[in-house]
């Protein structure tokens, strides 16, 4: 019995030093930076890049379903051009990450960093202070030519002067920021679009996965840390409503497996359609009042990136069940 308690007494102290030394590690590593490079990107005063970066921010890479203010998720639904002042909330497993001012606002604003810095963020996911940003924004493979829109609309916006309060982390998202989340880094080795017709596939792949991130909610993740745990647009990634919290919404499987794929029977008319529909229930997660500004053409060439992908078969179930308690 001596024996025992000895072994148990040594094994407590084991774990608990284990425990603090961990605790320690999280604190002193979950303010790290990183290095990445700086973008050759400037701002643009061409009205058609303007009007490009107008119509990303609120279509395509629907910038203001996350950037608008709380006070107006009701016009932004409505598909109105609301501005982008930020601090609308969302509640995680790891924290309340909070979205920012992205207004050329110089004090509470992107007013205050250098078009290099912004591309930076949105290339490498690192923010002007060297931190690395959590895997919400997908544009890291976004074209040279669209970041330059996206930079130059921004630049011209209206400043709003609304500061936002700071991103609060618990315990987990502390570890998550020490040990797992690092700069995503862009992939693509030229991201030209010259020679990319509007309608085929290939450009279809490039709008789906690095402006309007139909991958990013069509594929299963792990809430925790933001990584993919599903294969790619089979979706069954659950989503809290944002309007009723009692209801979660389920991403459908967008692979053209011929039992399971939500898309089987559909052509592309009734794709365009549904686009250009709008919401068909309150507090869906998918931004419908953004999606349904892009044109025929974007529509037409993710349809047919669609058909390229591998068929999963995957039965999802309802895209709207009871939130979990």
């Amino acid at each position: 019995m001596k024996v025992l308690l000895q072994i148990l007494k040594w094994l407590g102290i084991v774990l608990g030093s284990l425990i603090v030394i961990i605790v320690i590690l999280v604190f002193a590593r979950r303010n790290r930076t990183f290095d990445a490079p700086f973008p050759n990107i400037k701002a643009s005063t061409d009205s058609a890049v303007i009007a490009r970066g107008k119509y990303l921010a609120y279509g395509p890479a629907h910038c203001a379903g996350c950037h608008c203010g709380m006070a107006d998720t009701a016009a932004m639904f409505r598909g109105e051009v609301v501005d982008l002042k930020g601090g609308r909330e969302f509640i995680l497993p790891f924290g309340v990450v909070r979205t920012r001012n992205i207004t050329n606002d110089k004090e509470t604003g992107i007013g205050r960093l250098s078009d290099q810095e912004i591309a930076r963020t949105l290339r490498y996911g690192v923010g002007s202070d060297g931190r690395a940003i959590f895997d919400f924004m997908n544009f890291y493979d976004a074209s040279d030519e669209d970041l330059t829109a996206i930079i130059s609309y921004l630049r011209s916006t209206t400043p709003v002067k609304n500061s936002v309060a700071n991103h609060e982390f618990n315990f987990i998202g502390d570890a998550i920021k020490a040990f797992v989340i690092k700069p995503m880094g862009s992939t693509t080795a030229t991201r030209s679009l010259s020679n990319i017709p509007d309608t085929t596939a290939k450009y279809g792949e490039y709008l789906a996965n690095n402006v309007a991130n139909c991958r990013g909610c069509h594929t299963d993740r792990d809430l925790k840390t933001g990584g993919y745990i599903g294969e790619y647009y089979s979706g069954g990634f659950m989503m809290p409503s944002e309007t009723d919290p009692a209801f979660t919404y389920v991403s459908r499987n967008l692979t053209p497996d011929k039992e399971t794929g939500h898309l089987v029977n559909w052509n592309f008319e009734q794709f365009y359609n549904r686009f250009h529909s709008g919401a068909q229930t309150d507090g869906s997660s998918m931004p419908w009042m953004m999606f349904k500004q892009m044109s025929e053409n974007d529509l037409k060439a993710i349809w047919n990136y669609l058909h390229t992908l591998k068929p999963v078969k995957k039965d999802v179930g309802p895209v709207r069940i009871p939130t979990q308690k």
